[in-house]
């Protein structure tokens, strides 16, 4: 007989943090890694907090439910684009990742376990956090299986490069520099796009400049146009690579534009950002997530419909990739 569960046991795992809550967009559930196989992209969640860094502001671990609840009004069919993903994409949601309560290290192995069977099973991993530490393990598991290396496009406001928020390695604003430190991933073929505020510092843009990173701030976005800032971009991300992972901080967007998200100006629009998207899974990504959405802090779940829809145009963009025939 299977060990009683109990309460307060550090070893004790969440297989299923939420019950109730709809694949997203009404997807066949996958129950196990070996139903992975045959699908193009599979959508799978990291409901995890770390570290809050800011006050009271916290509760992104309720996003990937939020996400999903969202998603059930919508269908694949996009008029501006004139098809439904789905008629040319098998997708699938693989639920959410286990957590280990108190344990950091323990919950990120767990996440790169779940990313790893969708990535061996030759799927696109799609994730929805939880913050932005979820995407360190998703973008080590693709790196591990990587023939070459892999180029990353990270959109945000913040930097998320600080190697220590005092003792703890994986902070939400530490990301990208364990990201920096993954074999497989060279930071010449890091993007850090959108980046704007004050509440970056001086050290964290020395920081991405001593590893070779690119900066492209959401003012380059707006002189220089999404056309040109897209093709940047892709020219360094692809340059002796093999595969390219797209990050998403929802405060990528203006606060105007993600009024569940961290409360930054000067951002793209959802219009900017769905085209974005588009484009670069058109040149062909191998990996995309979409993190820090606050639920609690979102009356009307905006910001969980945007994030659905930003999955969704990221979604067609891989048609476009495999299916180079259909209009844009």
């Amino acid at each position: 007989m299977e060990e009683r569960r109990k309460t307060f046991d550090p070893k004790r795992t969440f297989p299923e943090i939420y019950s109730g809550t709809p694949t997203f967009m009404g997807l066949p559930a996958i129950r196990k890694k070996e139903e992975i196989a045959g699908h193009d992209a599979v959508v799978m969640g990291a409901p995890f907090e770390g570290i809050v860094t800011w006050g009271s502001f916290t509760g992104c671990e309720l996003a990937p439910k939020s996400i999903r609840n969202a998603s059930a009004r919508y269908g694949g069919f996009l008029p501006e684009m004139g098809f439904d993903v789905f008629d040319y994409l098998s997708v699938g949601d693989y639920g959410d990742a286990e957590t280990v309560p108190g344990n950091i290290p323990a919950t990120l192995a767990k996440i790169g376990e779940k990313a790893e069977a969708v990535v061996s099973g030759g799927a696109v991993p799609f994730t929805f956090g939880g913050d932005h530490s979820i995407t360190v393990p998703v973008v080590a598991a693709l790196a591990g299986k990587s023939e070459g290396k892999v180029g990353i496009i990270h959109l945000d406001a913040h930097l998320d490069n600080i190697d220590l928020y005092g003792e703890e390695r994986y902070a939400r604003c530490s990301p990208l520099h364990r990201i920096y430190e993954i074999e497989n991933i060279d930071p010449a073929n890091i993007v850090h796009l959108g980046i704007r505020g004050p509440r970056n510092n001086k050290d964290q843009v020395a920081c991405a400049r001593e590893r070779g990173a690119t900066i492209l701030t959401s003012f380059d976005v707006k002189r220089e146009g999404l056309e040109s800032v897209a093709e940047r971009t892709l020219n360094i991300v692809q340059k002796n690579t093999d595969a390219v992972y797209v990050t998403v901080c929802s405060d990528i967007l203006d606060v105007a534009h993600n009024p569940g998200g961290p409360p930054d100006p000067c951002g793209l629009s959802t219009f900017e950002l769905s085209r974005l998207l588009y484009q670069f899974a058109s040149a062909g990504i191998a990996g995309f997530d979409f993190v820090e959405v606050y639920p609690l802090n979102d009356t009307n779940n905006i910001s969980s419909h945007v994030a659905a829809w930003m999955a969704l145009y990221a979604m067609a963009g891989l048609v476009k990739n495999r299916f180079p025939q259909l209009p844009d």
